[in-house]
Formats: C-alpha cells, sequence, structure tokens
C-alpha cells in the first residue's frame, strides 16, 4: 500500500508542476460558469439558466472535453517512462508491476476528480446563490460523478495504449483515434443505422448497444433525470427505454474496471 501511496503522490505532484490541474479546473470553472450564466441568452431568456438546461449543456459540452483531457494526461505515463529510461528503474525498486499500474492510476485520478469538483461545483454555488440550493447538490453531485468516473474511463483506455505500445508518438496517435471514435464516430454510426436500416434497430437495441460507449452511458444517466422535453433526437428516443440510474452506474463501474484490468494483464507481459 505504502508503495501505491508513493507513486500516487508523485504522480499527483508531477501533475501539479506540469499545471494540468490549474489547466483542467479553469477549462471546466470558465465553461460551466459561462453556460450557467449566459444559458438562458441563448433561448432568449433572461437571467441565469434553468437547472436542467444547465445540467443539458455541461453533459453534452464534458462529453468532448473530459475524455480528451483523460486520454492527453496519460498516453504517455508508460511509454514515456520506457523512452526516457525510467520505466526500469522504477521497476528495480521494490515495487511490482501492479503498484506501479495503480498507483499511477490513483495519483492521475486525483487530478480529474480534484479539477472536476472544483471546476463544475463552481457552477453549482453560483446557480445555488442566484436561485437557492435546492436540487442543486443532488443534480449536479450525480453530474460530477459521473464526469469523474467518465475521466477514470479513459485514463484506463489510456493506460492500454501506453502499455501496449513502443512510441510516444504512436501512442498519442491511438488515442486520439479512441478519443474521435467514442466521441463522434459511434454516434454517427448509430444515426445511420437508425435512419438508413429499415427495421435495423429498436429502442432497446439502441440503448444495449449504447451500452458500448461510456461516453453514450454518462450522457443517458445525466439526462435521464431532466424532463424529457428539454432532450431530443436519439438520445430522447434511449431515455425512454433506457436503464435505472444504479445500472447504468455499474456500467460506468464497470468501463472503469474492464480496461485497467487489461493494462494490467498486458504489462504484466510485456517485455522491457
Amino acid at each position: 500500500m505504502s508503495a501505491i501511496l508513493a507513486v500516487a503522490t508523485k504522480e499527483f505532484q508531477d501533475g501539479l508542476r506540469n499545471r494540468w490541474f490549474v489547466s483542467i479546473t479553469a477549462v471546466f470553472a470558465i465553461l460551466s460558469l459561462g453556460l450557467s450564466y449566459y444559458g438562458a441568452a441563448a433561448s432568449g431568456g433572461e437571467g441565469g439558466a434553468s437547472l436542467s438546461s444547465t445540467i443539458a449543456s455541461l453533459s453534452s459540452l464534458a462529453v468532448f472535453l473530459i475524455p480528451l483531457i483523460a486520454l492527453l494526461l496519460s498516453y504517455d505515463s508508460f511509454v514515456g517512462e520506457q523512452e526516457a529510461g525510467t520505466l526500469l528503474l522504477l521497476l528495480t525498486y521494490p515495487l511490482s508491476k501492479g503498484q506501479l499500474l495503480l498507483g499511477k492510476f490513483v495519483g492521475q485520478g486525483a487530478i480529474i476528480t480534484l479539477a472536476t469538483v472544483l471546476g463544475f461545483g463552481s457552477a453549482a454555488v453560483m446557480i445555488g446563490l442566484q436561485s437557492g440550493f435546492e436540487g442543486v447538490f443532488a443534480a449536479f453531485g450525480l453530474f460530477i460523478v459521473t464526469a469523474t468516473l467518465l475521466g477514470l474511463v479513459f485514463i484506463s483506455v489510456a493506460y492500454v495504449i501506453s502499455i501496449a505500445v513502443n512510441e510516444k508518438s504512436k501512442a498519442a496517435g491511438i488515442a486520439l483515434l479512441v478519443w474521435f471514435f467514442f466521441v463522434l464516430v459511434f454516434d454517427l454510426a448509430l444515426l445511420a443505422a437508425l435512419v438508413g436500416v429499415d427495421d435495423g434497430l429498436t429502442q432497446q437495441g439502441l440503448v444495449n448497444v449504447m451500452m458500448f460507449n461510456p461516453a453514450d452511458v454518462f450522457r443517458l444517466i445525466n439526462l435521464a433525470a431532466l424532463d424529457s422535453g428539454d432532450v431530443n433526437g436519439v438520445i430522447a428516443v434511449a431515455i425512454n427505454s433506457s436503464q435505472s440510474i444504479s445500472v447504468l452506474m455499474t456500467i460506468m463501474v464497470a468501463w472503469v474496471l474492464v480496461p485497467l484490468t487489461v493494462a494490467r494483464v498486458v504489462f504484466a507481459n510485456k517485455k522491457l
């Protein structure tokens, strides 16, 4: 346990030193405060946006930003150390590969978690001061927990990439392709299947396919808690036949654990 904490502390301090923590928190805070304060103007309203509109807007924004930030934070965690020659040095210490992997995950996960809480929490406090805190913390609490899980999912995926390849540039390219696939291509392909194929997908079939994309699971959890009138398109169809929040949260946790387990197996069998 002490070895895992030592690695986690080093990763967290490296994140602070590289200004990852400050940058991520600032991006989340500025965008969430802007959406909360000026959200109503986009629909012709006055004053701050409603809680449901703010959560819907933040969900749409977070699904693009959080996977990208998590992948950029973690894609070189192992291949970068390997290229610099420090990975072998680390493993000469009384430290197993599993402890090194878990320590890095805890440290970088702490950066994403703290930045998410502070960045998006600032919008919750502002909305609470404007219109009262009733319902604000519950809605934002669910959003922040799922946003953190989404970040942890893509940190785990980045570890698989970083351990599987031997060049940092190749890891960066694959990480961007992974982000492009899950955030853009997956939903476009799903929409094409719905529109272009006769009797292609039922509502339940649509929901089942969306479980293979953690970004869609994240959106389903947050938007399912809103008035379905605020949501349209593929997501609205899915919400009407979606799983319960607890089932969706379990799927998100599985999306964190499965890639992390794969990374552990690949790392254990990797020759350095």
